[in-house]
């Protein structure tokens, strides 16, 4: 018997392109609070998102997600899967075994550190185009020899660098290297390890307590609830890491600011406080519960549905 199923692959591409559409919106305002200046608050930043570019500014870069990461949800979901069953024929001499928490944990940690490798430069990818109607620069350019120049004397303040997904990977490409396209990929790692375990892990309990039934398919209320609060625990929980890796992939070769992960901690707590490390979180709680509850409701229906045949 098989132990690898691409079923789960399928399913999880379903999932993703839910997810990616529920969640883009309030993905765009996290990443102008976290990456961008001059926002008071959430409500703040979702007016001067509209004033400048209406709703079409909320789904700024939708078309790179929405291709890349069903990939990338595929995978994470096809991954994870797999893991578990590989874990339950090692450990219990059958791929259909319940995993214990120790499995979970574990299959959940190496999901997050895999997931990386495709994760990163679509986040990446994904940030440059969000916050392309922010300063090219965050506060002035530094010309060799002729000090501090204001950005609005340079006539840049609101210059378009990247016309799509395409031309920005060959921009950073060009610019940067491949090393850029993985930019941030330090703090993803500490973002994502931790964060897929407080994502599966919760998800399968709330799940069992949810549905106590244990041989029967969990009513789509129940997957829905669970998954949107795995999502909300989770990326409340992820916040400070992902605020460093949306600054680290947000700062372009051109204008870089930070060094690495240590270099960005510090000099946000300096400029910024403590509090900076928490700024999207709100945005985070709000928008994991309905794009996680989308993508694990889509996630389980679809697989449902293929296995039916």
């Amino acid at each position: 018997m098989t132990v690898f199923h691409l079923d789960d692959f399928l399913a999880g591409w379903i999932g993703g392109a839910s997810s990616v559409i529920v969640g883009h919106p309030l993905d765009t305002v996290k990443t102008h609070l976290q990456a961008g200046k001059g926002y008071k608050n959430t409500l703040h930043c979702v007016v001067t998102i509209y004033k400048k570019e209406n709703v079409t500014g909320f789904f700024k870069g939708l078309s790179f997600p929405l291709a890349s990461i069903t990939l990338y949800n595929s995978m994470v979901f096809g991954f994870f899967s797999n893991t578990q069953r590989l874990i339950s024929r090692y450990r219990y001499g059958d791929g259909r075994h319940p995993c214990s928490m120790l499995d979970l944990t574990v299959a959940s940690m190496l999901t997050g550190l895999v997931s990386v490798g495709v994760g990163a430069p679509v986040d990446l990818v994904k940030i440059r185009l969000q916050m392309q109607t922010q300063p090219v620069l965050a506060e002035n350019f530094n010309l060799a020899g002729n000090g501090s120049v204001p950005l609005r004397s340079m006539g840049i303040q609101s210059q378009s660098l990247c016309r799509g997904p395409l031309h920005c990977i060959s921009t950073v490409l060009q610019n940067e290297g491949i090393q850029g396209l993985y930019r941030g990929a330090g703090a993803m790692i500490l973002r994502d390890v931790p964060g897929y375990t407080l994502y599966f892990v919760p998800y399968t309990l709330f799940c069992n307590w949810l549905n106590p039934d244990g041989n029967a398919s969990p009513h789509p209320c129940c997957i829905w609830l669970a998954g949107g609060l795995a999502g909300s625990i989770s990326w409340v929980t992820a916040t400070p890491a992902d605020v460093v890796k949306s600054r680290l992939q947000a700062d372009a070769m051109q204008h870089r600011k930070y060094k690495g992960i240590l270099h960005c901690i510090m000099q946000s707590y300096k400029t910024e406080g403590i509090h900076v490390f928490f700024r999207g979180a709100t945005v985070n709680a709000i928008r994991g519960f309905p794009m996680c509850a989308t993508m694990f409701l889509g996630y389980e229906l679809s697989l449902k549905f293929i296995r039916s045949f």
